[in-house]
């Protein structure tokens, strides 16, 4: 079973939204830069063993809507062993892939896709923690 472990938003306006989050909610959150298409990072657990969240709970980011992009609704990212094999699973179960895995400097194998409701998910192909 591949588990959820990150959560993704849309934004306008990135001070505007951490400022609200971190207010409204206490979470804290981390401007990078454009090198990183200027994703914010969310966390909303204090990290556990292995730098982790305790099971149950997930942190999560924000990412900067753009006119071309499908689908800019919040979503979830799924953990997968293979991100080739999960694209292939998915195509074949009715899903459509959004372009081919990124790869996130440190974190591993990245792509986005739309279920057979119409919903954007991301899969995650994680790097072995050390």
């Amino acid at each position: 079973m591949d588990p959820v472990v990150h959560f993704e938003l849309p934004y306008e306006d990135r001070e505007r939204m951490a400022r609200f989050y971190e207010a409204a909610f206490g979470w804290r959150t981390q401007m990078l830069g454009a090198d990183m298409e200027n994703y914010v990072l969310a966390t909303t657990a204090e990290a556990g063993e292995g730098g982790t969240p305790q099971p149950g709970m997930i942190n999560g980011g924000f990412f900067q809507k753009k006119p071309d992009w499908p689908a800019q609704t919040p979503s979830v990212v799924i953990a997968v062993e293979d991100v080739m094999e999960s694209m292939q699973q998915i195509i074949a179960s009715g899903g459509k892939v959004l372009g081919e895995p990124i790869e996130i400097p440190g974190i591993g194998q990245y792509v986005s896709i739309i279920d057979t409701e119409g919903n954007r998910v991301s899969i995650l192909q994680p790097h072995p923690r050390k």
